[in-house]
């Protein structure tokens, strides 16, 4: 099976509350579609949710997004400066640089940080007979040209994106919480507005449940029999 999972923004309890119920095999694939990190209140754990995605080597696909970027971005430019140099920069504006320097060294930091700047930025996949793109805030037809930060962001024309979609594909992505969106429950496949959001023609799905936000949830949904999994359940 093949699971895709919206944004996290720090929150462990959430994933392996998610984790639990989707209870992955040897031979299932989970997609996480960025914005691991920054955010998530009081409950913010980066390093361990880190490590978390870590225990799924060779089953976990990481997108990336633009928490994610800015993040790594950060690090490179606090450890290429001296010590000095280092307390005049401007603190980095979300929480997860700090939490994390207080028990990753310096080293595990930065390769931390290569490894999400060789993140890919957008996954095509065949399931079902059926093709599928997966990025952060927005997808393009494979093999066009398209500036990173759109995969992270999205661009100037991300409503008719949300509209239409990529032709020929089906696009699954996160970065945008469904909270936002103004359009009629039946939209929404759970509970509006902390649902799973897909557009009329059933061709974009958004996925950001407002995970990292003190009132979201992370969401997951498995492509092959849409099944979905919130991290609201209980045990």
């Amino acid at each position: 099976m093949h699971y895709v999972i919206g944004d996290i923004h720090n929150e462990l309890n959430k994933l392996q509350n998610v984790l639990k119920q989707i209870n992955l095999r040897a031979e299932d694939e989970l997609i996480v579609l960025g914005d691991v990190f920054d955010r998530g209140v009081d409950e913010a754990n980066p390093v361990d949710v880190y490590f978390e995605l870590c225990k799924l080597q060779g089953k976990c696909t990481w997108i990336r997004g633009n928490h994610d970027q800015w993040l790594a971005d950060y690090i490179k430019k606090y450890y290429e400066k001296s010590e000095r140099k280092q307390k005049k920069m401007q603190p980095y504006w979300y929480n997860s640089f700090e939490l994390m320097r207080e028990r990753m060294t310096q080293v595990d930091m930065l390769n931390l940080a290569d490894l999400i700047l060789e993140l890919p930025l957008q996954v095509e996949r065949d399931i079902d007979g059926k093709k599928y793109l997966f990025a952060h805030a927005m997808t393009f037809q494979p093999g066009q040209e398209v500036q990173a930060e759109y995969y992270l962001m999205g661009n100037y024309e991300y409503d008719n994106f949300l509209s239409d979609g990529v032709d020929g594909y089906i696009s699954m992505c996160g970065h945008t919480p469904t909270w936002n969106l103004s359009s009629g429950n039946n939209l929404y496949l759970d509970i509006a507005p902390c649902s799973i959001w897909h557009n009329d023609k059933k061709n974009v799905y958004l996925l950001d449940c407002g995970c990292g936000f003190g009132s979201g949830k992370l969401a997951c949904m498995c492509i092959e029999t849409g099944e979905r999994y919130y991290s609201d359940i209980e045990d």
